[in-house]
């Protein structure tokens, strides 16, 4: 049964997290425009150019650097592990990984693109109407992601092929995506109050959830095969697994956004209203 470890305060609003290359817990505090470090038991904050940029997404790169969205600040910004601060100019982003290709694919979701940097600093780009959102790598090697208001999943080849899979339920707003231990997308309805998944042959499933009210937002894979989202409204912490079962967990405080998880298996939740929640699987 899954229960809170410890609820770490930041100073700001934490939006993304993500395990870095380092081994410590990297994370945007998106009200203050800040990159924020959990390691040793010390937290460090690292302020950006831009105080107002919302820093989002927070991924590591094959660089072994952390790359970052700035969506109101028009940047993809990269930070290495010792601080040193980078960006690029970029239309809106804010969903980013990296793909098959180890190259770093990211989202302009106002400007209806998905783009591709690659290690020489080169970029291309496919437009995607409908404000793409989040995306991930999936198990066919291809990039998947959410397009919000176009309320579909895409696929993009890492050749830069697109193709558009319709949702069954209108309005129902997908954003957060990760590959599930079934050779399938998981992905969130923030809209409808549902998770979806999606096969390889772009067949949907959906599961509504007790509260069709909850926000669903972030989803990730779990070391023990099923997937956890957050609900931004309700302010919980769910888990589903393969078959449909959903059970939750109340958090501390209010808005959970992004969440990972971390070389030992613990489950990290980012807060918007000021902490990380640490959860045991």
């Amino acid at each position: 049964m899954a229960e809170i470890v410890q609820v770490l305060e930041v100073p700001g609003a934490p939006y993304g997290v993500t395990v870095g290359p380092d081994g410590a817990l990297w994370f945007t505090l998106v009200t203050q425009g800040v990159i924020g470090r959990y390691g040793d038991g010390v937290v460090e904050t690292y302020p950006l150019e831009q105080s107002d940029g919302q820093p989002t997404v927070i991924v590591t790169g094959a660089d072994k650097a952390l790359w970052f969205t700035e969506f109101h600040g028009g940047r993809l910004g990269r930070i290495s592990t010792e601080g040193t601060v980078t960006s690029l100019v970029m239309e809106g982003p804010y969903g980013a990984c990296v793909g098959s290709d180890g190259a770093l694919w990211f989202t302009e979701l106002q400007a209806g693109r998905v783009g591709r940097l690659a290690g020489d600093g080169s970029v291309a780009r496919v437009e995607i109407d409908g404000m793409p959102s989040m995306i991930t790598p999936g198990p066919d090697g291809a990039l998947w992601l959410t397009v919000n208001q176009g309320n579909a999943i895409a696929r993009v080849d890492t050749d830069l092929a697109l193709r558009v899979h319709p949702l069954p339920t209108p309005a129902a707003g997908p954003v957060g995506i990760t590959a599930g231990p079934d050779d399938a997308l998981w992905f969130t309805e923030i809209g409808a109050g549902a998770i979806g998944r999606i096969d390889l042959d772009g067949n949907v499933t959906e599961f509504a959830l007790p509260n069709t009210e909850a926000r669903p937002h972030a989803i990730v894979a779990g070391p023990d095969g099923a997937l956890w989202f957050t609900e931004w409204a309700s302010c919980r912490l769910g888990r589903i697994t393969t078959d449909g079962t959903i059970t939750h967990l109340d958090l501390p405080g209010a808005e959970p956004h992004g969440l990972t998880v971390d070389a030992a298996g613990f489950l990290w939740v980012a807060m918007e209203s000021g902490a990380l929640v640490q959860v045991s699987l």
